[in-house]
Parts: C-alpha cells; structure tokens; sequence
C-alpha cells in the first residue's frame, strides 16, 4: 500500500480516537452509510430507465459506431 495514502489513514485514527465532539462522529457515520449505499437506488427513475434502455439495446445489438455517437452529442462534449 501507498505509504503516503498508510499515514495518512494512521493520522486519521489518532484524530478519530481523540474526538469528543458527538456531531462530527454523527456526520462521519453518515457518511460512511451515503458511501456503502448502492448507487442504483440514489439515482433517479428517469436515469434508470434511461440505463435500462440502454442495457435493452445493447443486448439487442442495436449499437452506434463510437464515431456514429460522437457526431450525435458532438454538440455536448
């Protein structure tokens, strides 16, 4: 592992061990439960449906070239 990513995990168990402070423990279990959750249930049903459609196509061999794709959303990249 990393040694610099290794201290600076140890820095943060030395700090976490000294906290008193009830809300920041609070915000840092919060987090850590945002962090675990499965990213499917944070999106919304337009954005599933949308994937949906896309995984339906792409099953269905109904594929764009990556040059057919990219003169569609030229405009937003």
């Amino acid at each position: 592992m990393n040694t610099q990513i290794l201290n600076k995990k140890l820095e943060l168990i030395q700090w976490l061990s000294t906290l008193e402070d009830k809300s920041i423990i609070e915000k840092l279990l919060k987090f850590r439960q945002e962090e675990t959750k499965d990213w499917w249930e944070s999106i919304s049903d337009e954005e599933r449906k949308s994937i949906e459609k896309g995984i339906s196509q792409a099953d269905d061999k109904n594929l764009k070239s990556h040059s057919e794709a990219r003169k569609i959303y030229e405009k937003y990249l």
